[in-house]
């Protein structure tokens, strides 16, 4: 597989999930460090994303739990929230996934992802 068909499969579908929230990150990357952003595009999206054995709905859930169990990741969850909800995740998805990371992560870190939801739904429903 060629990097071009990798980096144009993973750009696809990031803009299928995030949008110009994607754009956006990619955008502060290419003065920075464009060949991050390159990686960003090829592996997560064009190479994991892309995969059969899920859809985007279930993937993102996935991350959404991940991020939260972070608990140091405040704006790709944010960015994720917004991905899941693009991609038919409900708002009760959202706030059940992060919360159940309470047993898993401890209660800060689910707080802190219910106020990172808190934010991304008061910006309103995707366009």
């Amino acid at each position: 597989m060629n990097t071009e068909s990798r980096y144009d499969r993973g750009l696809a579908k990031l803009r299928e999930i995030d949008g110009e929230a994607g754009e956006r990150v990619l955008e502060s990357l290419q003065g920075l460090a464009p060949d991050f952003a390159r990686y960003l595009i090829e592996f997560p999206f064009g190479d994991i994303y892309s995969r059969p054995g899920l859809d985007l709905k279930s993937r993102e859930i996935a991350v959404i739990a991940a991020l939260t169990a972070l608990g140091n990741a405040t704006p790709q969850l944010k960015v994720h929230i917004q991905g899941a909800l693009n991609v038919g995740v409900t708002r009760e998805e959202v706030l059940e996934t992060i919360m159940q990371m309470a047993v898993y992560a401890g209660f800060p870190a689910a707080l802190n992802g219910l106020a990172a939801a808190k934010e991304v739904f008061a910006q309103g429903e995707p366009g």
